[in-house]
């Protein structure tokens, strides 16, 4: 099991951020990225397409001999992770609970903010699993949409993007929230600009270091860390290499190796 991979998947790019966070706290483990381009976004789908999904997304990875598997899609995180734990042979786990605990563990207030697509904002998951810590006793949930063209657009610190996010943080910042969850992986590409529009006070919680925390913490659990120094990444996609290639680079803040694409036919 040492030798295994870790397998992450997500219904696009945006799971990149989660790569990055293990590649950084984790440096000699392998990892094997799925990106189901073809049937991205998951956020607009029914629970059981979406479990349908993560169940072929799953199936794939496992093909590839790892030994963890990660969920770095919210919209999944929030529907498929029973399915896939009753389905893997290998421990599995989501975004969205990493990133609750350590948004309860660093609150002073107890007032807690969350952003997020749509689909993930109104699964009603992060307001769920902040509620269930002691520690928080309000969460405030913004849904914006806007935010994943533009980080995918590569406008981080683009004006436009800068007036988005004041637009979408007034609500959160006049309830007072002293804490700010991520709620979607593409967003810790906006911690920058983000900065520059919050309180200095609010702290965010980027919930792909928080998952990769995670990740760490179950290899030392079932003792199954790598013992290589350097680990290596490997890519596949269901549709689009090329653009997620270029997408891949600018997420990873380095060069992407060949990436793969699969039919999804192949997934069965």
């Amino acid at each position: 099991m040492n030798k295994g991979k870790i397998g992450i998947f997500d219904s696009g790019v945006g799971g990149l951020t989660v790569v990055r966070a293990v590649n950084k706290l984790l440096p000699g483990e392998s990892v094997v990225y799925f990106g189901d381009t073809a049937r991205v976004p998951y956020g607009s789908k029914s629970p059981e397409t979406v479990i349908r999904f993560s169940m072929e997304d799953a199936e794939f990875l496992i093909g590839k001999e790892i030994k963890l598997l990660v969920v770095a899609c919210n919209t999944a995180s929030s529907v498929s992770l029973p399915a896939l734990r009753e389905f893997a042979e290998v421990p599995v786990t989501g975004v969205i609970i990493p990133g609750a605990r350590t948004a309860a563990e660093v609150t002073k207030s107890g007032v807690v903010g969350v952003i997020g697509t749509l689909g993930t904002i109104s699964s009603g998951a992060y307001q769920k699993s902040l509620k269930s810590f002691d520690s928080v006793s309000r969460v405030i949930a913004q849904p914006t949409p806007l935010l994943v063209p533009l980080v995918e657009e590569g406008w981080l610190d683009h004006r436009i993007t800068e007036m988005v996010l004041r637009e979408y943080t007034a609500p959160l910042i006049s309830e007072g929230i002293d804490t700010l969850v991520l709620g979607c992986t593409h967003y810790p590409l906006l911690k920058n600009a983000l900065s520059k529009v919050l309180v200095e006070d609010i702290r965010l919680v980027d919930s792909a270091e928080s998952t990769a925390v995670e990740v760490a913490s179950i290899l030392d659990r079932k003792d199954i860390r790598s013992d290589n120094i350097h680990g290596e990444n490997s890519f596949y996609v269901s549709d689009i290499p090329l653009k997620f290639q270029e997408i891949a680079q600018r997420f990873l803040g380095k060069a992407v190796p060949l990436v793969t694409q699969i039919e999804v036919g192949e997934l069965h």
